[in-house]
């Protein structure tokens, strides 16, 4: 690892150098030249979305035409466009530090990202509408696309993001363009194309926590035909956290690490004047100890910290519930990922009769191993291991083909899709040397009032089947192999009926197979949850009261990954859907500097499968103590599709002699089963909610005040509430432990989001020049938690960034001071029910959580050729 990170940092230091030691070079303009013409014309096609470019930032004297955005497959300028779309290009990046998706959340009102056990349960939310990651069965409501191919799930998408051209955000369902699953948005981002002029880049960063690494690209020809381009980047951090191990066998004292590398190569090739081709091959690796949680509520009945005092009783220790912020963590298990993200596409542009045709076909290959402690503690309680037991893995082919042209007054596009993955998910869970001592101090608590470390031989009706007790590192063991084949064919048609106003229409047909394979087995056969259900049963029996009362133990002493049901198991599934969704927008331009629309969307997301087991819970119907049916797997694991219908009635206004753009939308969106991901401390819970509904404002401006002097933000007011009725609620509490009332605000939806980013350059003499960025992001009080646990409340907070660069008016280098989360802003990115500490209730268990990052700061020296 140390040679190999020796010879990277090597590789950038010596780009960095031969940048600066080059000739001076002359300016150069922000735009990157296309392989085709970039028209900003709504009516003109063009072959490619990745051939346009919309650095209009980075253009002294820029006003908003040089915006150009592909959110409708075809290049136009923004307020052509009759979508919400934020648009960042690739010098507010540069300014902003954003090099993945979470940092893009700064710049993007109404965006949210969060991260969970690891960078792959990476979970997007647009206007408070997302999935959460950590069950791969069900796929996201915002699409990522990156150079045209979409990734399967938010997670995929996590990852450095290299030389990108410009991000498009858009906001509301997608889907007739963009495929299945895009109902909340889309995360559209384009890289830089290879160039016919020779250029090259650099930049190295150092920071706090032992921040090292750079990046570098080299761009140019290799023939007036063919144009190449490299791009590499090492990234390497300490961790945020500092973590007691405890006895181990976990040695690592740090977490929540920095440690990837990344390289992309593409290859432009100018077969002919109407022939383009477009080479992309990129890798990544990341290798880290991430991501771990910390304590932030105390068990609080039926004796206050009584989770705490077991583990303490035990010898361990889960942390300062009054103290999360001081980044002291609690861990006895390693928590180590490695997340390996390659591919390769081919992109085809062909202009073709009147119009051109466009063929984008990828394949994709990611990989993610890792496992934690599951109960966050030096307890040795439960635990994930972190090798190929818990491993995700998504290779996806894709093949997209579509012909865009203009006949008179008609733009069209006509197009298929297809997409063949499949999904290898591993999962093991198991308990740890203390599992068995822990359950009998908690279970003794709560039945006789005082702790009793032989309580699972003794107590109850254990002694006549011999005691309880669960061998360290027994549990349960699952394989999972999923396919998923989608064929789709879509169209998106404009018909300028005036000069003024125009009607578009587009449809989208959408077929979904998907096949499930499980294999599951126990380490240990279950014999632990076997003899506690067999002594419930005979508790049930002779007083069936007490064993009511105390269903609760019975279902976490027998809950999936511990039930002998799942013995030698195998299940097969299968389903399929046939969706049809579309949109209808009206477009009214009053003069060249206003134009309104009103639009309907409808968008889908397919249903699949719980990637997890799935049992009766005790207290529901067919399910009683003590029974057989508390340790029969459910075979059905399904779920509904999620579908969406939007409205929204929209102004994109143009001032100040085209230097300022304000558009405003108004939205109203209804969901109908809607996917809802729920973690109650011991399982992962898929439910379908019947309706939630999301409606407010959305708006977005971008002012070339000066030259000089720029800024870009928005506001969006999303109210994103379940609406349910009394029974459908009532049914939501008993299978996943929820906590909010009929119409409560979903989970990690802010109701106000706001964004500011603003730029002003100065010249210092003849030569020089500085160059200065601030932004901030503010979202205002949400709850972290799918079961709306009052105690899972975030408070409204500010994340600000800033960035002071100096050098050379050619910008042949730079010298960068930056800050991000400038003002060391405290707060929550999920919090979660921990694990085992939530018995009897919920709501009165003890609570963990995944923090944001606190400030970084540090200084950057770029160089270009």
């Amino acid at each position: 690892m140390k040679v190999r990170s020796q010879l990277q940092c090597a590789l950038s230091v010596a780009a960095l150098a031969a940048a600066l030691q080059a000739t001076p070079v002359l300016a150069q303009a922000a735009t990157s030249p296309g392989p085709v013409a970039q028209p900003t014309d709504a009516q003109q096609p063009v072959a490619s979305p990745q051939s346009t470019s919309a650095s209009a930032t980075a253009a002294p004297g820029g006003n908003v035409d040089d915006i150009i955005v592909t959110a409708q497959k075809r290049s136009q300028s923004l307020q052509n466009v009759p979508i919400v779309v934020t648009t960042v290009t690739k010098q507010l990046l540069q300014d902003s530090g954003v090099k993945d998706i979470k940092d893009l959340a700064l710049l993007a009102p109404g965006l949210l990202v969060t991260s969970t056990s690891s960078e792959a349960s990476t979970t997007a939310r647009i206007r408070g509408i997302g999935t959460v990651g950590d069950n791969p069965g069900l796929e996201s409501s915002v699409g990522v696309v990156i150079d045209g191919v979409y990734r399967s799930r938010n997670g995929v998408g996590f990852g450095d993001l290299g030389d990108v051209e410009r991000i498009e955000v858009l906001k509301g369902p997608q889907g007739t363009l963009f495929g299945k699953s895009a109902t909340a948005g889309v995360i559209n981002i384009i890289t830089a194309l290879p160039q016919f002029k020779f250029g090259a880049n650099a930049e190295f960063t150092a920071s706090n926590y032992g921040g090292f690494g750079g990046a570098a690209q080299v761009t140019g020809p290799l023939s007036d035909k063919v144009a190449v381009s490299l791009y590499f980047a090492d990234r390497q951090r300490d961790g945020f956290f500092n973590v007691n191990t405890g006895p181990g066998p976990r040695t690592d004292t740090r977490d929540t690490n920095r440690n990837f590398y990344t390289g992309r190569a593409q290859i432009l090739y100018k077969a002919t004047d109407a022939l383009t081709l477009r080479l992309i091959g990129d890798i990544s690796h990341r290798s880290e100890d991430c991501c771990i949680a910390v304590i932030t509520r105390a068990s609080q009945a039926p004796a206050p910290n009584l989770a705490q005092n077991i583990v303490a009783a035990l010898g361990g220790n889960d942390g300062n519930p009054a103290r999360p912020y001081d980044r002291n963590a609690y861990s006895n298990r390693p928590d180590h990922q490695t997340i390996v993200d390659k591919g390769v596409s081919l992109q085809a542009d062909w202009a073709v009769g009147p119009g051109s045709l466009t063929s984008i076909t990828a394949y994709r290959d990611w990989k993610t191993r890792g496992g934690f402690d599951a109960d966050f503690s030096t307890a040795d309680i439960d635990y994930l291991p972190d090798d190929d037991r818990n491993s995700s893995q998504f290779r996806t082919f894709s093949q997209e083909l579509r012909y865009a042209g203009t006949a008179g007054k008609l733009d069209y596009l006509v197009g298929g899709f297809y997409s063949h993955e499949r999904l290898r998910q591993n999962t093991a869970v198991l308990v740890g040397s203390q599992f068995t001592p822990y359950l009998s101090l908690l279970f003794s608590s709560l039945v006789e009032g005082h702790p009793d470390p032989t309580f699972l031989q003794t107590g109850l009706t254990f002694p006549f089947v011999g005691g309880v007790n669960y061998a360290a590192n027994s549990g349960g063991v699952d394989r999972y192999r999923q396919t998923d084949d989608t064929y789709a064919i879509f169209t998106d048609n404009t018909l300028h009926l005036t000069d003024k106003f125009s009607l578009q229409g587009g449809a989208r047909l959408n077929f979904d197979d998907k096949a499930l394979n499980q294999t599951s087995t126990n380490i240990g056969g279950g014999a632990g949850c076997g003899a506690a259900n067999a002594a419930f049963g005979i508790l049930n029996s002779v007083n069936p009261t007490a064993a009511s009362q105390l269903a609760s133990v019975n279902e976490t002493l027998c809950l999936p990954f511990l039930s002998p049901g799942y013995n030698n198991f195998t299940n097969r599934q299968k389903e399929s859907e046939t969706a049809l969704t579309g949109t209808v927008k009206a477009v009214y331009r009053f003069d060249p500097n206003l134009l309104v629309y009103a639009s309907y969307a409808r968008g889908y997301k397919a249903g699949g499968f719980n990637l997890d087991r799935v049992e009766c819970a005790v207290g529901q119907p067919g399910c009683a103590v003590g029974s057989a049916a508390v340790i029969t797997p459910i075979r059905n694991t399904q779920f509904g599709r999620e579908t969406n219908n939007s409205f929204e009635l929209g102004e994109k206004a143009t001032l100040f002699n085209r230097k300022l753009l304000f558009n405003v939308s108004l939205f109203y969106q209804r969901y109908a089963g809607f996917q809802l991901n729920s973690f109650n401390g011991l399982v992962f819970v898929v439910d379908s909610i019947p309706h939630v509904v999301s409606k407010g404002v959305d708006t977005d401006f971008v002012w070339f005040a000066t030259p000089k002097l720029s800024f870009q933000g928005g506001l969006t007011v999303a109210d994103t509430r379940f609406d349910l009725t009394a029974s459908e609620l009532a049914g939501l509490k008993l299978r996943t432990g929820y906590q909010g009332g009929q119409y409560s605000r979903v989970s990690l939806a802010p109701l106000y989001s706001a964004s500011l980013s603003g730029s002003y350059t100065q010249d210092l003499g003849e030569n020089y020049k500085a160059r200065f960025t601030m932004g901030a992001k503010y979202s205002s009080r949400y709850n972290t938690g799918s079961d709306l646990d009052p105690g899972k409340s975030q408070k409204g907070y500010i994340v600000s960034n800033i960035r002071l660069g100096v050098g050379p008016r050619n910008d042949r280098w730079s010298l960068e001071g930056w800050a991000e989360n400038l003002f060391d802003t405290n707060y929550k990115q999920v919090a979660f029910d921990s694990g085992f500490q939530n018995v009897p209730t919920n709501a009165t268990g003890t609570l963990d959580a995944f923090l944001g990052a606190p400030r970084t700061y540090g200084l950057t020296l770029r160089a270009k050729y």
